[in-house]
Parts: C-alpha cells; structure tokens; sequence
C-alpha cells in the first residue's frame, strides 16, 4: 500500500502527448507490454479491463500516434484505487514517461476520489517515479502480495 503527496508536475517530453480520453486497443497495449518485458493479456480480457477502468492514460508519438507509455486506474469509489500496468517504452525517455504517466494519475484521482489510498502495481523501473511523488515504498511494513489465477 502506498500514500502520495501532489508533488511538483513532470515535463512531458518534446514530440509526446498524453492522451486521456481514449483508451488503446488491446493490440496496442499489449505490444507495449511485451516491449516493456511485461505479461500480455487475451484481447477479450484486456479490453474489458480497460472498458471497467475509471481512467487510462496513454503517452502517444505526437507524429506516429505510436503507444510509448500507459497506465490505467480502478476503484472501489470508496476508499482504495490501483494503478495498473503502469509501463514506459524502454530508453532514454522512460523514466520521464513514467513520472508523467503516475503524476497525471494521481491528479484524476486525487480530483475525482479525495482522500483514498491508492496502491500501484509497477515494475521497478517506476520506483523513483513513485517515489517522486510521494509513494512510500512499505510504509509501517505492509507488505503487498499479488496472486495470478491461471
């Protein structure tokens, strides 16, 4: 489990947008996450997933429209939001995606769910981004499990 603070907003870089309104295909994302060493996800369940998350964004080539980061949110609407499959095209712009990528999440939520706690799952490349945002890593040592069914 994680806590943030809103810290100060990271620069996108240039011949980058972030896209909030429009999800990516499943085709897409997936071709992201196999880039980014991650599991990839059967077309019908990753796009349910995405159509159930309360927001996705998506860092795109300005020019190509190309998929080069993501992140989506869930939540109960109560109390808790997660932050899934939280992934950066792999160079030298990675880092800045991903602080982009948690920081522009933290702020929907922050502004649509005050108050909640917001938990990340997030491979280890995201950490300073995390961590430049407030996220502390095991706080009062809580330890977060995942178990995949298969």
């Amino acid at each position: 489990m994680f806590t943030f603070r809103q810290n100060a907003k990271p620069r996108l870089p240039d011949g980058f947008l972030l896209e909030t309104k429009v999800a990516p295909t499943p085709e897409a994302l997936n071709r992201l996450l196999a880039r980014c060493n991650e599991d990839t996800y059967p077309r019908r369940r990753l796009a349910l997933a995405l159509k159930q998350s309360v927001c996705n964004l998506s860092v795109l080539d300005q020019s190509t429209g190309k998929l080069y980061g993501f992140v989506r949110a869930t939540c109960d609407r109560g109390l808790n939001a997660n932050l899934w499959n939280l992934v950066a095209e792999p160079g030298d712009k990675q880092k800045e995606l991903l602080a982009v990528l948690v920081h522009s999440a933290l702020v929907i939520l922050r502004r649509d769910m005050p108050g909640c706690s917001v938990s990340v799952l997030a491979p280890s490349i995201a950490i300073k981004a995390l961590q430049q945002q407030g996220f502390l890593l095991d706080p009062g040592g809580i330890r977060a499990m995942t178990f995949r069914l298969r």
